[in-house]
């Protein structure tokens, strides 16, 4: 499904409803240039879920975990060449796990098995497409 979003509000509403949709167990993997929107549409799940604080894109830290329900893991992989050390594989079973950047993860996903949300610019603002796992869990 492709939604268009003319604000950082509007892409954040998007996040909110789609999260609704998602499991404890579940991975989305945020594709989109830098700066495309990504940590927004992550903002509006999380504030979905309740969380009420500030979400940073853990770019340097490169996991950020959330006490909602489902309990969240936020990974931001873009300064990594690759997921070896980082630990995200200790949450795919207990959190639901949104990840930027998920060309570094390469080998530690079966992709089929995610959610994929692809953003990119357009002149209305953002072009959000969510395209749910194609192999049934």
């Amino acid at each position: 499904m492709i939604h268009q979003a003319g604000s950082d509000e509007e892409t954040r509403n998007i996040g909110s409803v789609f999260v609704a949709s998602l499991r404890k167990g579940d991975v989305v993997l945020f594709n989109g240039q830098l700066g495309a929107g990504k940590t927004t549409m992550i903002r509006g799940m999380l504030e979905g879920l309740g969380h009420r604080g500030p979400v940073r894109s853990p770019t340097f830290n490169l996991i950020q975990t959330f006490e909602t329900k489902p309990p969240v893991m936020h990974a931001d992989l873009y300064r990594v060449k690759g997921y070896a050390g980082i630990g995200i594989e200790d949450y795919l079973d207990t959190h639901l796990c949104l990840i930027e950047w998920p060309d570094r993860a390469a080998g530690l996903l079966n992709t089929e098995e995610c959610w994929q949300v692809s953003i990119e610019f357009v002149p209305t603002g953002r072009s959000i497409e969510i395209v749910a796992p194609s192999i049934s869990l």
